[in-house]
């Protein structure tokens, strides 16, 4: 029961702020990029990109970084266990790990950029979606425990 009511709510808000930073990041690096070559992108346009990227982005994108996420959270909470310290760090840093596996493995398997906007510093704004997540969801977990007095994430 503590998995539907604590942990599985905080887990959904997380990875939906996480997977719309990603999104946002991936559209907004490829608009950059053809502003850079000299394509005029207007705001109605960049707005219209970038939903359509989350739309078209949510089957797989958004379930790789769900997978990864969960697998990233589930080892900072056994980690958290044991150390007992430090709970915020351990989710920020299992976010930044799950998204940079994540990138490197597509990359080194399948030989492309899956993702356009993880290229240069959209690379590094996707690791920050993680960073971003993990401490989301550090925090929601933090505030149920407060709310119904249990001690573990």
């Amino acid at each position: 029961m503590s998995f539907l009511t604590r942990i599985l709510p905080s887990f959904l808000v997380s990875w939906l702020l996480t997977f719309t930073l990603a999104s946002l990041f991936h559209s907004q690096y490829v608009v950059n990029q053809l502003v850079n070559v000299g394509v005029v992108v207007g705001f109605s346009d960049r707005v219209n990109l970038t939903l359509d990227d989350w739309l078209g982005l949510l089957p797989t994108y958004g379930a790789i970084i769900a997978i990864a996420l969960t697998i990233a959270f589930f080892a900072a909470g056994l980690l958290y266990k044991k150390v007992k310290k430090q709970q915020t760090q351990l989710f920020v840093i299992a976010g930044v790990i799950a998204f940079a596996v994540v990138l490197v493995a597509i990359e080194s398997i399948m030989n492309i950029h899956i993702i356009a906007g993880a290229r240069g510093w959209g690379f590094y704004a996707q690791l920050l979606t993680g960073a971003v997540g993990g401490y989301v969801y550090s925090q929601l977990i933090k505030e149920t425990v407060s709310k119904t007095g249990l001690n573990k994430p």
